[in-house]
C-alpha cells in the first residue's frame, strides 16, 4: 500500500501502536481487581521502555541498512559499475527510491553504451578518412608524376636542345618551339585539373563565410589591395557548392591581381529566392564586352560548369 510505503506514516503507526499499548495497560491496571503495587510499577515501566527502544532500534537499523545500500550503490556507480542494482523491497518505504535509482542506472548504462558505440564508429570513420587522404595523396603523386612531371621533363629536354638546333636548322627549331607551346599548354591544363580536385585548406572545418573572412583580408593584404567583403547568406550552403564557390572566388581574385592592376576590390556574396549572387568589383582595367554580353565560362574556374552557372560580365571599365 502507498500509505505504508511512506516512511513518516510508518513511524507514526509504530509510535501509535506503542502509545495504544501503554494506554491499554494503564486502563487495565485501573479496572483490575488486583491493582499493581508500587514496586511492580518500576518493572512494568522498564519493560515498556525496553520494548519501545527495541522497536525503535529495529526500525532505525532497517532504515540505516537501506541508506547504506543506497550509498554503496552510488559509490559503485561513480566508479563505473553500472550493473550494481538495488534489491526490490516490495512495500518498504525505500522501495520507490530503489526502483527510481535502478531505472536511472539502466538509462545511464544504455546511453553510455550508445556513446561508446558512437565513439568507436567515430574512430573507425577517422581512420577511414585518414586512409582515404593517404590514398588520395598517393594518387595525386602518381598523377603528377605521370602527367605534369613528365611534361615538364620533356619541356626541359626540348628547350635545352633549342640553342644548338637554332644554329643548325632554324625551320626545325620553329617546329620544336610550337611543340613546346603545346606541351606547356597541356601541362597547364593537367595542373588545373589536379588543383580542381583538391578541397581548399581554408574550408577545412569552416563554413564558406568563415573561410572567406579569414582568407580574403590576408589575400588583399599580400597583394596590396584594399578589400571590402560583404556576405549576406541567410540559409546554409552545401559543402560541394561551398567548395566550388571558393575556387571560383580564388580564381577571380587571382585575375584581379594579374590583369586588372586594381587597388580597390569589393566582393559581394548574397542570395535571392533560389540563386546565389557573386559580384566582384575593382577599380582596375576592364575589358570590352562581346556581342552576347558574356565572358567564357573557363574564366570563372573549372568548377563553374558543375554548378550550372552562366557567368556574365560584371563591369566594363577600360583603362584610361
Amino acid at each position: 500500500m502507498r500509505f505504508v510505503r511512506n516512511s513518516k506514516w510508518e513511524w507514526t503507526l509504530y509510535t501509535g501502536a506503542i502509545s495504544l499499548a501503554m494506554a491499554l495497560f494503564f486502563a487495565w491496571t485501573e479496572t483490575s481487581d488486583s491493582p499493581i503495587e508500587g514496586k511492580d510499577w518500576y518493572g512494568w515501566a522498564a519493560g515498556l521502555i525496553v520494548l519501545a527502544m527495541a522497536v525503535g532500534y529495529v526500525l532505525g537499523r532497517r532504515t540505516q541498512q537501506r541508506i547504506d545500500q543506497l550509498q554503496l550503490a552510488i559509490k559503485q556507480a561513480a566508479a563505473g559499475n553500472w550493473t550494481a542494482k538495488l534489491p526490490s523491497l516490495g512495500m518498504d518505504a525505500f522501495a520507490g527510491v530503489f526502483l527510481d535509482f535502478n531505472a536511472m542506472l539502466s538509462a545511464l548504462e544504455s546511453r553510455l553504451k550508445l556513446l561508446q558505440q558512437l565513439g568507436e564508429k567515430s574512430v573507425e570513420e577517422v581512420s577511414s578518412q585518414e586512409n582515404a587522404v593517404l590514398e588520395e595523396r598517393r594518387r595525386l603523386a602518381r598523377d603528377l608524376h605521370d602527367t605534369v612531371s613528365q611534361q615538364l621533363f620533356a619541356l626541359h629536354m626540348s628547350a635545352s636542345s633549342l640553342p644548338k638546333l637554332l644554329e643548325r636548322d632554324a625551320e626545325h627549331a620553329a617546329k620544336v618551339m610550337e611543340q613546346l607551346i603545346a606541351m606547356s599548354s597541356t601541362a597547364q591544363r593537367q595542373m588545373r585539373s589536379l588543383i580542381a580536385q583538391l578541397r581548399p585548406l581554408e574550408l577545412q572545418g569552416r563554413t564558406l563565410e568563415e573561410a572567406l573572412d579569414r582568407w580574403f583580408p590576408d589575400y588583399c593584404r599580400q597583394n596590396g589591395l584594399q578589400g571590402t567583403l560583404d556576405i549576406q547568406l541567410r540559409s546554409p550552403v552545401s559543402e560541394a557548392m561551398e567548395h566550388q564557390l571558393f575556387l571560383i572566388i580564388q580564381e577571380a581574385m587571382a585575375n584581379v591581381v594579374k590583369h586588372a592592376e586594381a587597388k580597390v576590390v569589393r566582393l559581394f556574396l548574397g542570395e535571392t529566392d533560389r540563386q546565389l549572387s557573386l559580384n566582384i568589383e575593382d577599380d582596375g582595367a576592364g575589358f570590352r564586352r562581346r556581342g552576347d554580353n558574356r565572358i567564357p565560362k573557363a574564366s570563372t574556374g573549372p568548377m563553374a560548369v558543375h554548378m550550372g552557372s552562366e557567368p556574365k560580365s560584371l563591369a566594363e571599365k577600360p583603362k584610361s
